[in-house]
């Protein structure tokens, strides 16, 4: 990696094993070798069963985000990068491996109370970020720091959330250490909530959506995070869904062009504000369902993605609007139907639960034919037999009757010796 005409040394373990370049994504396999998500993704999709650096057959293909190695990449990745703005020193950020003690962050945070835009408050909080990333027990030293985690909302909620690049920067700094604290459930989400949302003429939101708007990638995350966490009552969902393009911002979290990361970021976040039905109304009428329907037809989408964006589906099937899209969107049902027995248990759940919904419950006809269409009777017969669970296994049921199959036509289908259907 070079810089300024200067070679940057590039620790070992931020490197894919598999590509050598430094992750942007790094997920975990279960033999505790971590790779970039696309190298690996692509590994596994050329059918390749075992563990590249260890030669090891996996005994599961799926993988979760290592978090703590993707902060420290994102870390050390904005070092290297110069300041938004001219007015602040080039010089004053510190090296990553300057990290300072319990006692020089005490005055980092008693300076930043005087100035909480000046320049010195962002190199202030970014040194304050790099020791929270660093362990637990910094953390929790934060966190227990006396008026800290409200000093870091006055940060995100003050001014008049302007967006020069210094101001972006404190914000940045200010999400990425809130999330740190968050992560590890250091941080009370109900008292972090009463903070964020209190009605004091502080903004905190429209700076959290300042933040998912223009930020890095990794601040987005953090925002999206954020939000997610103080989502936990109604009052705090609808204060959300209200604040003007939040959610339409967070829709545009779940691109399939973007970050596998941000992606589940986005539809965790969705996922939390989106239970009140006033909200799911919302969601949909942004255009959740195109959304969503070109992410469930994404290839390269991870399991956990997948099962998110099913879950999302299944709470705009819950509400007439919803269904109607659904039914609309004829590469949404068919996608719907695609996932089942594919993915995992819970995707399986969702999409069944989808499919009960529209076809079964308020017996839309266009998904019931939608569903004929995509070979979706085969589907659910199949899914009879497996070892599903005794909720999925009625819901089938009821969806095979919706399209007046006997036991009969059942049998005739199948062999009789491995078809076992539950007779109705």
């Amino acid at each position: 990696m070079v810089r300024d005409d200067l070679y940057i040394a590039v620790p070992s373990f931020f490197r894919c094993p598999i590509s050598l370049d430094v992750m942007k994504s790094p997920v975990s396999l279960c033999t505790g070798v971590t790779y970039d998500r696309t190298s690996i993704q692509r590994w596994l999709d050329d059918g390749n069963n075992t563990c590249p650096a260890t030669m090891q057959v996996l005994h599961t293909k799926d993988f979760v985000p290592n978090r703590t190695l993707h902060r420290l990449i994102q870390i050390w990745s904005d070092s290297l990068r110069p300041h938004r703005v001219d007015s602040v020193d080039s010089d004053s950020p510190s090296s990553p491996s300057e990290l300072p003690a319990r006692d020089q962050v005490s005055d980092l945070i008693q300076c930043m109370d005087s100035e909480p835009s000046s320049a010195s408050s962002l190199d202030s909080l970014s040194k304050i970020a790099r020791f929270a990333a660093e362990s637990d027990e910094n953390r929790k030293f934060l966190a227990s720091s006396d008026g800290f985690m409200s000093l870091l909302v006055d940060f995100i909620g003050g001014g008049d959330n302007a967006v020069d690049g210094a101001q972006i920067g404190v914000l940045e700094q200010a999400v990425r250490i809130i999330h740190l604290l968050l992560d590890d459930e250091i941080q009370g989400r109900e008292e972090l909530m009463r903070w964020m949302l209190k009605k004091t003429g502080r903004d905190c939101l429209a700076s959290l959506l300042v933040v998912l708007q223009q930020g890095s990638a990794d601040a987005r995350i953090a925002s999206a995070r954020i939000l997610e966490s103080i989502a936990v009552n109604a009052e705090a969902k609808f204060l959300i869904s209200e604040k003007d393009g939040l959610l339409s911002e967070l829709l545009k979290l779940t691109g399939p062009e973007k970050d596998p990361t941000l992606i589940e970021a986005g539809l965790s976040c969705l996922i939390a504000v989106s239970t009140p039905r006033k909200v799911k109304v919302r969601l949909v009428h942004l255009g959740a369902v195109k959304w969503l329907s070109k992410l469930l037809g994404d290839p390269n989408s991870a399991t956990s993605t997948i099962e998110k964006v099913l879950k999302v589906l299944e709470m705009a099937s819950s509400v007439k609007e919803g269904r109607a899209k659904i039914c609309e969107d004829g590469k949404c049902v068919a996608g719907i139907v695609q996932r089942l027995l594919k993915v995992s248990g819970a995707a399986t759940e969702h999409a069944v639960t989808i499919l009960w919904s529209v076809c079964y419950l308020f017996k839309e006809r266009a998904a019931q034919e939608a569903v004929a269409k995509a070979n979706g009777l085969t589907k659910i017969l199949l899914l009879m037999q497996s070892n599903c669970s005794p909720a999925v296994r009625q819901m089938s049921a009821d969806l095979l009757k919706i399209f007046r199959v006997n036991s009969k036509s059942v049998i005739s289908c199948y062999d009789t010796k491995t078809t076992h259907i539950m007779p109705f």
